[in-house]
């Protein structure tokens, strides 16, 4: 059961918050690091990036979870999206996700990706696979969190399978200096299918004997412990979300305690 600490964090926040999300074995709902982080005053005292593209990002050591933002940043956001997903969209766009990229800015989150595609398969067609594809490639260019801006800021209708690569090229045009013939051909020809199925699989992965589709997108973990789905409904709520961040970099220990 999850602990009075969880739950003491975020009630406030989410009280009266309905659970949504997209459920890899359902149909859409409308539609980590080991070492010690320094303190949170510690973190205050770091420059802020100036924006998203001056922030570092790479490939983690499991070769699927993508990583954004400082490495000793007190606190890991660890996000599971399906680039079709329209849930994902909101929380992207309207929800919580601007709160949390202004705190991977200011150097108090790092935040990372898990990237799914499971909705071609229930919906048909290749959108989130190729999407998925364009943003590994992105990532090669260091373009990686300005392009997955992009693409959420103009995700096609889910039914329309709107991804193509004719669209994502367009959109990549958007992101300055990520347009070349490098990214271009790595978008035609899905040149990372391997990293695209690879990444599905960590997905499926990390919804554990319960949930062998995948946890549901978007699913968030903070430092390890996942927002259970009873509360995912605060992702969509910048103020509650933001509020959250806040009171896990206060008192870290607490929020680990809550861990199910």
């Amino acid at each position: 059961m999850v602990r009075r600490v969880l739950a003491t964090a975020v009630a406030v926040a989410v009280a009266g918050v309905a659970a949504v999300g997209c459920d890899s074995g359902q149909e859409p709902a409308g539609s980590k690091d080991g070492r010690p982080h320094p303190t949170a005053t510690a973190t205050a005292r770091a420059v802020p990036y100036t924006g998203p593209a001056d922030m570092p990002e790479r490939l983690g050591n499991d070769g699927t979870t993508i990583m954004v933002g400082d490495e000793a940043a007190p606190l890991t956001v660890h996000l599971y999206e399906d680039p079709r997903c329209p849930v994902c969209e909101r929380f992207e766009t309207t929800g919580g996700a601007p709160r949390l990229r202004e705190a991977t800015v200011r150097r108090e989150v790092k935040t990372q990706y898990t990237l799914a595609s499971f909705l071609d398969a229930r919906l048909g067609g290749t959108g989130s696979r190729k999407a998925v594809n364009a943003l590994r490639a992105a990532l090669d260019k260091g373009k990686f969190a300005e392009y997955h801006d992009v693409l959420y800021a103009h995700q096609p209708a889910e039914s329309v399978d709107g991804f193509t690569d004719t669209y994502l090229l367009k959109l990549a045009g958007r992101v300055p200096g990520l347009r070349g013939p490098d990214f271009d051909s790595a978008v035609r020809t899905m040149k990372y299918r391997t990293f695209v199925t690879n990444s599905e699989d960590a997905y499926e992965r990390a919804g554990g004997p319960r949930d062998p589709e995948g946890p549901g997108t978007p699913t968030a973990e903070i430092n390890d412990v996942r927002i259970p789905v009873r509360y995912n409904g605060l992702l969509f709520d910048g103020t509650a979300f933001g509020s959250l961040l806040k009171k896990i970099r206060e008192d870290p220990g607490s929020w680990r305690a809550a861990s199910p």
